[in-house]
């Protein structure tokens, strides 16, 4: 049988009172920790740039009023820019990171070289790299999928399609696996040209990023 003398049970005892306190120590510093405002970095293309609306219609511009409402405020840059590609947004994302040293860096590009038909590795490869600068920078990535017409055929559509879940697998990034979710076939919510969305459609857009990049604020 076993037996548990007085000296090991208060020991016992003082043990788990001692665990407590210090789970309640830990839980008051961490209520006493602020938390600090960061700085989102979003690089894209026309989508994010407000392409056909007023730019502060955008989903970034929305994005920025949401976050400066919480406790504390975090800031928003929109890097984006209309016609750029994989290539463009990697050979600007140095200088963006060196000027605001983003907390969170949002990828939205890769229409464009699709649009171009650009090898299916090329535009990977220009991702993988830019995801790497971003978090040897010190940020957490989101990356955002966008999906193409069948135009250059199911290969290249499927490839390109799986290809940002893959990205952002290797480097451990959050993703957002279609962008427009929801928009892309509703024409009443895409402009005349059928790639961009209306101003109407800039909530939902924000509504599919939000998930994945409020757990890194």
């Amino acid at each position: 049988m076993l037996r548990v003398t007085r000296t090991g049970w208060v020991s016992a005892l003082v043990m788990k009172r001692l665990g407590l306190l210090l789970l309640a120590v830990s839980a008051a510093v961490a209520a006493q920790t602020p938390i600090e405002a960061k700085t989102i970095l979003v690089i894209g293309d026309s989508i994010s740039a407000g392409y056909g609306i007023q730019r502060d219609h955008g989903w970034v511009a929305l994005l920025e009023a949401k976050v400066a409402t919480l406790t504390p405020p975090h800031q928003v840059v929109n890097a984006s820019i209309s016609g750029d590609t994989t290539g463009g947004g990697l050979a600007r994302l140095p200088r963006a990171i060196e000027v605001h040293k983003p907390d969170v860096v949002v990828i939205e590009l890769g229409g464009n070289d699709a649009l171009r038909g650009y090898p299916i590795d090329r535009i990977e490869n220009n991702l993988d790299a830019m995801v790497t600068l971003a978090k040897r920078g010190g940020a957490a990535v989101v990356v955002l999928g966008i999906e193409i017409p069948p135009n250059y055929g199911a290969r290249y559509t499927q490839a390109f399609r799986s290809m940002y879940a893959n990205v952002a697998t290797r480097a451990g990034a959050a993703l957002v696996p279609f962008l427009l979710d929801g928009v892309a076939t509703d024409a009443a919510l895409m402009q005349s040209d059928g790639i961009h969305p209306t101003a109407a459609a800039q909530p939902r857009l924000l509504d599919n990023v939000w998930p994945a990049l409020q757990p890194l604020l």
